[in-house]
């Protein structure tokens, strides 16, 4: 019997990262959708790898000389206003409404332009068809203008753990104090 408690002590130990996985995602995950992201190290990933950690989360478009680098502040911002311990727990996210033009090198070069822990952030692309179901699903708006611009919804939005929004905010250029409270009172969440 003594010999046996290590060994269920190591079952419970590793099993709990398994049993995570195989729990079904809540029907209003965004990580039901099959979205594949790249990002700008060129690693791939379904959306749903991101599991288990809050997200921020935005659209953009690195040629966007206006709102987008408002909206990339604004997600640095945020997380730099967190609690310390709810910061380390928060991850980033900005995927692109425009793949054919933010191809990997892209995304990379602006990364290093903006000094972009690639620890914290992710840049990311995905094919048209999902950029389009993933802003459908996040509420954001966009489209293409005839001078390849976008026009664009600018939002932050929180995600828990399990990919389902909390909290959003149209809050862009500066603080949102009510989104900050959301975010770390999800960091904090068990």
């Amino acid at each position: 019997m003594k010999r046996l408690l290590p060994l269920f002590a190591l079952l419970l130990l590793f099993g709990g990262g398994m049993a995570r996985a195989a729990t079904p995602l809540p029907g209003d995950s965004i990580y039901q959708l099959t979205v594949q992201l790249t990002d700008q190290n060129g690693r791939q990933q379904p959306l749903a790898a991101r599991r288990g950690r809050p997200q921020l989360v935005t659209m953009f478009y690195t040629s966007c000389q206006m709102v987008c680098p408002m909206i990339i502040d604004s997600l640095r911002l945020t997380r730099n206003a967190l609690d310390p311990a709810g910061r380390g727990k928060i991850d980033l996210l900005a995927v692109s409404f425009d793949p054919a033009r933010d191809d990997i090198a892209t995304l990379h070069a602006y990364a290093g332009k903006r000094n972009l822990d690639p620890r914290i952030w992710t840049l990311a692309r995905a094919e048209p068809a999902q950029v389009r179901q993933l802003s459908g699903v996040l509420g954001l708006q966009y489209r293409r203008l005839p001078d390849g611009e976008f026009n664009h919804s600018s939002e932050l939005i929180l995600l828990d753990a399990e990919g389902r929004i909390a909290a959003r905010t149209t809050v862009i250029g500066r603080l949102d104090p009510a989104f900050v409270k959301a975010v770390n009172e999800t960091a904090a969440a068990p």
